[in-house]
């Protein structure tokens, strides 16, 4: 295919330029006044923008959560992915207390098969692992290993084996992921909260404040600065949190960080009122202020990726709870958290750029260039470059897109969005040279999608 006559926004700046994709699958060829060969495509991209394909690097597809699953599996997710303009995603794949690792990623390398995008995987310890594990996954292509500081109950771990990871992954060229808050002292403020009958939605926000998500943040800048580990926070949420990441990166501390549109566009107020248990994610929404300090970390660079966290459920599993009792939910603590957004990111993120918030350049890096370079799929993804995978997204920056659930292809009957119509949509996404959505449907294939083994990362720049 020959892309004509658009505007070109990746690492090698804006510019006007043409951009060919060959047989192969690959880009062939970016420059200006490209003339069509015989027999090939040609789409005009006039009035449009061509960058690459979005990388969506916090996914959880086909996950279990208690007695019920996200409502998302690696067809339908991956399909509103593509939909959306994202063409690879990174799944998280959770093993649990006392399960074999490998086992555990051939488990989601099974699920993940019928992907229409291509994939990769991150994979989560919920206790002490010995380093052969780390250079297993590092073999296989996983290069990013997350650990959290909450949940104690089934997938905290404490600092020593925190520190000894990092020292494994550093070893392996790997890079640590964290999921930062302090889980002892949210434990006891839960504890409280019930024992005191404080059961509603709301408290789900009081008992984890923002000040525990910043101690952890600076509690595990620490030890990546004394075990010399790259690291990742992911999901920042809060002011307390961007301090902590920033003031780590001023110090020296090899320390990124994701955040997720939900903490730019949704705010606490959306846990008040009868459909408050469908805005339940962890950490959870902040007050509006906290937004207005993370669009401006977006801009400044000290947050540097957005990711989704993507973790939908149907509103009937909601109700009916992690625990499965009879009657279904009984107080916040047996809440399901997640909310969607495989599909919106790039637009949420795009109503940014229209807002003078953050620049066209930004929005590409933040959504496609600085994931692969991150995770190690740069220059193959992320990258417009000449011999990089043909992802490619036509980008019309007037499209109208309402975003309730009726209006996209997620699997959800709720939309955190509900209502909102972003201005900025995928006119055309090419995954490896492949069309798999136009106008905002998807028309791939099922299984096109590839396993993207990882490279080993020596520094966190990729």
């Amino acid at each position: 295919m020959l892309i004509r006559g658009g505007v070109v926004v990746d690492a090698g700046g804006e510019r006007h330029a043409d951009v060919r994709t060959a047989d192969d699958g690959r880009i062939s060829e970016v420059d200006l006044g490209l003339d069509p060969l015989p027999g090939e495509q040609v789409h005009d991209a006039s009035g449009k923008l061509v960058i690459p394909g979005g990388i969506d690097a916090h996914t959880h597809l086909h996950m279990p959560v208690g007695t019920v699953r996200v409502s998302d599996d690696f067809v339908s997710g991956t399909r509103a992915a593509a939909i959306g303009g994202t063409t690879t995603i990174i799944d998280y794949v959770t093993v649990a207390r006392g399960d074999d690792p490998m086992a555990t990623v051939a488990t989601w390398r099974s699920w993940a098969e019928p992907s229409v995008i291509d994939w990769g995987l991150h994979l989560t310890f919920t206790e002490a692992v010995p380093e052969s594990v780390v250079a297993a996954g590092v073999e296989m292509g996983i290069t990013s290993f997350k650990l959290y500081l909450a949940y104690p109950d089934r997938l905290q771990v404490d600092d020593g084996t925190i520190v000894r990871l990092m020292r494994a992954a550093r070893s392996h060229g790997a890079l640590v992921t964290l999921h930062c808050e302090n889980g002892g002292a949210i434990e006891e403020l839960r504890r409280e909260a019930l024992a005191a009958g404080r059961t509603g939605v709301l408290e789900h926000a009081r008992t984890r404040p923002a000040v525990l998500e910043g101690e952890a943040v600076g509690r595990a800048a620490a030890l990546a600065e004394i075990t010399g580990a790259s690291i990742y926070i992911v999901h920042v949420s809060s002011a307390p949190a961007l301090a902590a990441v920033r003031a780590a990166q001023e110090r020296g501390v090899d320390v990124k960080a994701e955040t997720c549109p939900q903490y730019l566009y949704l705010d606490s107020s959306r846990l008040e009122g009868p459909d408050a248990i469908d805005f339940v994610c962890t950490p959870p929404l902040r007050d509006p202020w906290h937004a207005e300090e993370l669009w401006e970390g977006l801009a400044r660079g000290y947050i540097h990726t957005v990711a989704t966290d993507h973790c939908p459920f149907w509103r009937a599993d909601r109700r009916a709870g992690v625990a499965g009792r009879p009657g279904g939910v009984i107080d916040f603590t047996d809440i399901p958290g997640g909310l969607p957004g495989i599909e919106t990111r790039l637009s949420l993120v795009w109503q940014g750029v229209r807002a003078g918030r953050i620049t066209t350049a930004d929005w590409v890096r933040l959504c496609a260039e600085a994931p692969a370079r991150t995770f190690g799929l740069w220059p193959a993804k992320g990258s417009l470059a000449i011999g990089a995978d043909a992802d490619v997204v036509v980008w019309d920056p007037q499209r109208h897109q309402p975003l309730g659930a009726a209006d996209l292809d997620m699997a959800v009957d709720q939309s955190p969005y509900e209502g909102m119509v972003v201005v900025g949509w995928p006119e055309l996404v090419l995954s490896r040279g492949e069309t798999v959505a136009a106008d905002g449907r998807f028309i791939g294939e099922l299984g096109w999608g590839r396993y993207a083994a990882r490279a080993p990362l020596r520094s966190i720049g990729g």
